[in-house]
């Protein structure tokens, strides 16, 4: 395809629009490029310089204009003037997931992981996967690094990890994963999906466009996922921690088997051998299992990487011990769910950090947890009024509410005595107070370590 001259506007000016209307640019397209908000920077102002017209602080008119394709990063709502008025008008609104995926070289196989918790784990472990195999594979996508911005390091006939969300696989019209993967589906993101229902449909379409010769993974355990089965068109592997599938991964009195549809069980190695901790990180390694066998990768290698491979920042990640206490940065939490498989990992007594914006969560079942689990649980940002209220139904009492962040790590801090675990887990999106989860998660490993060097 020529994309030279071709008119595109770019919808939504974050690291994804930024990466498509540079990559646009760069071959040959006229870019226009919006963004509701009045932004300024480097980036910016390189993308004006090589040629983006930029509109900022509103959207174009476009029914005169009539672009000939729209590119919609994944934090933009489907409502947006500029999109409603292309579906209106018969344009096509690929998301920057489509755009990198139709500008591949040829042979790739693209690895895609979904799912409402456990996709960057579970990307990045496979990416490792095949790294370690001797395999070209590059690890990308909502994982924090836009694909399209890595286009230049896949070689023709590699291999692409990507973690991809909801939002993106909204506006896919080709995406064609060799395999991919569905985690588990819980609640989240309804104020953006306004259902349940929607919010499953767009996790589904991420098989799409897959054909027979594929492979789509399935949690056996998580009704919504298994269900998937009976649309799929690929090969079906399931995984479970809690019983033997009809083909997939499963384990069995602390024993991770495989069986990839021969029925003959094989056993891969017990369940303490594996590096990442809690009944979380099972899961997403028995995916992992799935997504490497299924591509050809030997079961010792695959045995020595699940070993070794550590913990993804932003996700139970250690921080620091001081005076015997453990900081632990779970800032990627950013729904109950996540928050709960974070109180599981953990036998401690527990100083739970918590808040941020709402996505339309119900927080009854994670301050239930909380109960006999979290000693104090600090609150913060703009939920702490309905986590308070949510906890204090629950039957907590320790709680108290930091007027900003620092206060709440300060008070964290205050509250630990040793053998005692202050957790960050906010169970909430970090948008109130930041710019994402993982600054909000810097921000915490900053303040935590400047306490441990001041002694």
């Amino acid at each position: 395809m020529s994309w030279q001259g071709k008119s595109i506007l770019v919808v939504g000016l974050g690291h994804s629009g930024r990466a498509a209307a540079a990559e646009l640019a760069r071959l040959g397209a006229r870019v226009t490029a919006c963004d509701h908000q009045t932004l300024e920077g480097e980036e910016l102002a390189a993308l004006a310089k090589a040629g983006v017209k930029l509109i900022l602080g509103g959207y174009p008119e476009i029914g005169e204009w009539r672009p000939e394709l729209v590119i919609t990063s994944p934090g933009v709502p489907t409502g947006e003037p500029p999109l409603a008025a292309a579906r209106e008008l018969g344009i096509p609104i690929w998301s920057e997931l489509e755009l990198a995926y139709r500008l591949l070289p040829p042979g790739v196989k693209v690895i895609a992981i979904t799912g409402t918790n456990g996709k960057t784990t579970t990307t990045s472990l496979c990416g490792r996967i095949l790294q370690e195999a001797g395999l070209p594979a590059v690890v990308g996508g909502n994982i924090g690094i836009p694909l399209v911005k890595e286009l230049r390091d896949i070689k023709p006939g590699s291999y692409v990890v990507c973690e991809v969300s909801s939002f993106q696989l909204e506006a896919i019209t080709s995406f064609h994963p060799r395999v991919a993967a569905v985690l588990n589906i819980t609640p989240d993101h309804l104020d953006r999906h306004g259902s349940l229902a929607n919010y499953i449909a767009a996790k589904e379409r991420i098989m799409a466009y897959q054909e027979a010769g594929d492979f789509i993974v399935l949690n056996y355990d998580d009704p919504v996922t298994r269900a998937m089965a009976a649309r799929a068109r690929g090969q079906v592997l399931y995984f479970s921690r809690q019983e033997r599938p009809p083909q997939g991964s499963w384990l069995e009195e602390g024993v991770i088997y495989y069986d990839l549809g021969t029925g003959k069980p094989a056993c891969l190695c017990h369940r303490e051998e594996l590096s990442l901790k809690g009944s979380h990180n099972l899961e997403n390694s028995l995916a992992a299992v799935l997504v490497a066998l299924s591509l050809g990768v030997e079961p010792e290698q695959l045995r020595q990487t699940l070993r070794t491979f550590p913990a993804v920042p932003h996700r139970l990640e250690p921080v620091a011990e001081i005076n015997g206490v453990h900081y632990i940065n779970d800032s990627k939490g950013t729904n109950p769910e996540a928050t709960m498989k974070a109180l599981e990992a953990y036998p401690n007594p527990l100083i739970l950090i918590a808040g941020g914006r709402n996505k339309g969560s119900d927080f009854t079942l994670l301050t239930q947890q909380m109960a006999g689990r979290v000693k104090h649980l600090v609150l913060v940002g703009e939920a702490a009024p309905e986590l308070e209220a949510a906890a204090r139904k629950a039957g907590l009492t320790s709680i108290y509410r930091a007027r900003d962040f620092a206060a709440a790590v300060q008070e964290a801090c205050r509250a630990a005595v040793p053998g005692d675990i202050v957790l960050l887990s906010p169970a909430c999106a970090s948008w109130d107070m930041f710019k994402n989860y993982e600054e909000r998660g810097d921000v915490f490993k900053a303040l935590v370590l400047k306490m441990r060097d001041a002694g």
